[in-house]
């Protein structure tokens, strides 16, 4: 039996108001792959933390600029990519704790990368200031 990889695309300015656009985005390609509706809650969840980011710190709310969400699947994963050209991050950068205790401590900074950690199977990042910087995400395809 083959193995058949479902490929999507979507590039958005880069602006909070486009932040529903990503997320119904994943809900529609979350239920084509065969997901639940809590897995695709927490993939559409890590991805807007992982797109706010981009907004933010990458691009600083210039709304000229794209974000790019690139999703694929096969039966057994999704596999997500947020892409931008603008400032990078290095995520060695932010100390190793839970995501329990920055939030007992009410901590700010580094919750997003931490809790996009805890949504996602694995996360990679490639960092390229001005060139591009692309986070992959991971997440195993419960059936």
């Amino acid at each position: 039996m083959s193995v058949i990889e479902r490929k999507f695309l979507l590039q958005v300015p880069s602006s909070t108001e486009n932040l529903a656009i990503v997320r119904e985005f994943l809900n529609k390609v979350g239920q084509q792959a065969g997901m639940g509706d809590d897995e695709v809650a927490k993939v559409q969840l890590a991805v807007d933390e992982a797109c706010s980011n981009v907004i933010e710190h990458a691009y600083g709310h210039d709304s000229s600029k794209e974000v790019m969400v690139r999703v694929s699947f096969d039966h057994e994963t999704l596999r997500i990519e947020v892409i931008d050209t603008g400032q990078g991050f290095d995520p060695s950068s932010i100390p190793r704790q839970e995501l329990e205790e920055l939030v007992a401590q009410r901590k700010t900074g580094g919750l997003g990368v931490r809790l996009i950690q805890k949504l996602m199977d694995e996360v990679h990042y490639e960092v390229g200031p001005g060139k591009k910087n692309q986070i992959r995400m991971i997440k195993k395809i419960a059936r």
